[in-house]
């Protein structure tokens, strides 16, 4: 065997070497990394947020029978209380809408980013609108039945992603989906009162909420 042949196979070694170096520490880094944030994790466990429904304000709810369609204007007040007594929530976007059996019925309304420290309560107050949305035939028949009822069960959703934060460090996004279910009465049961052209409910509804 030559001598270059010998200097080459000498470079080869040194150059697996080297690159099996330089794949362990950036593994034994990102191990360590990940350890310190399950660590955190345990240490801390970061609650999910409790919302409450507080009240539902109804401008509209009009369902037109020739074209199957509902217009409703809602304004909601939804509050947010953070359990954790070390660890600050992050709203990066949240969207609020509201449903009827499953269908939504208003376009989302976005909240805008929110910080919210420990064992804070944040409160918001969007306005939820939704014109001439085209409902099934059978729901725009459910919804009848339930007016002349008395009461109609619409769901207020949120969803959107939030982080967790714990002196400097931020933790990655998590999903965030909010269900609170308002019970909208009408007619003789209307539970709600006037608020000029307007309708308010006082409800205080917990909601489920899943992060």
């Amino acid at each position: 065997m030559s001598t270059y042949d010998d200097c080459d196979h000498h470079r080869d070694h040194k150059r697996r070497k080297l690159y099996y170096h330089l794949t362990a520490a950036i593994t034994a880094i990102i191990i360590i990394i990940l350890f310190i944030i399950l660590l955190i994790y345990l240490i801390l466990h970061p609650s999910k947020p409790n919302f409450t429904l507080q009240d539902l304000t109804l401008y509209a709810f009009n369902i037109t029978t020739t074209t199957t369609t509902l217009t409703s204007i809602f304004q909601v007040t939804i509050s947010s209380e953070n359990p954790n007594s070390r660890i600050a929530i992050l709203y990066d976007k949240f969207d609020v809408y509201a449903t009827y059996r499953n269908q939504q019925i208003t376009l989302p309304t976005m909240v805008p980013p929110t910080y919210q420290g420990h064992k804070d309560v944040t409160i918001w107050s969007p306005y939820l609108y939704g014109t001439e949305v085209p409902l099934a035939p059978f729901l725009a028949v459910s919804l009848a039945e339930d007016e002349t009822a008395g009461m109609v069960l619409v769901n207020v959703r949120a969803t959107g992603r939030v982080r967790w934060k714990v002196g400097t460090f931020v933790s990655g996004g998590y999903r965030l989906n909010v269900n609170c279910p308002a019970y909208v009465t009408f007619g003789n049961r209307n539970d709600g009162y006037v608020v000029g052209p307007a309708v308010k409910y006082q409800l205080v509804e917990g909601c489920n909420v899943d992060v």
